[in-house]
């Protein structure tokens, strides 16, 4: 007898001891994005409360004073965008939403260029998400769940 929504056995013990790899690692890759995020925020936040009260240190003649506040304006606001990011993709991707795959292959590949864990939550994102059928695969789950 076949399940109407996934088309697999009912009662098939094979397929309920047996997870794909895909399976196996979406939850841990998840997890993973969300503590990233976690991390990111605290430099976000801190860069940007720092932006705010450099003027207290920065002598005001100094030519490069007034761009001083704004670069770190700029940079954690970045950060704080990549940990909202992140955080979003890892609920994404543990919520099996259709969106995530993308998302977090994008975000893998931005990661790669912040050694060394980006580089490997990047890498470990695009073994994941990139495997040769694993594009079909998460279709498959995100419409099952």
């Amino acid at each position: 007898m076949a399940c109407s929504r996934c088309g697999g056995r009912i009662g098939d013990p094979v397929r309920a001891i047996a997870q794909s790899r895909l399976e196996r690692h979406l939850r841990t890759l998840g997890v993973l994005w969300i503590v990233v995020g976690g991390l990111f925020s605290i430099p976000a936040v801190g860069l940007l409360i720092f932006s705010r009260t450099v003027h207290l240190i920065v002598d005001r003649r100094e030519p490069w004073a007034p761009i001083f506040p704004l670069f770190l304006t700029v940079a954690g606001g970045t950060l704080l965008i990549l940990a909202t990011g992140g955080i979003c993709v890892g609920l994404g991707l543990m919520q099996r939403r259709s969106w995530a795959r993308v998302a977090a292959i994008i975000l893998g590949v931005l990661s790669l260029f912040h050694p060394p864990l980006g580089t490997a939550l990047g890498v470990y994102t695009l073994w994941i998400l990139l495997a040769d059928d694993h594009g079909d695969e998460y279709r498959y789950l995100a419409h099952t769940s």
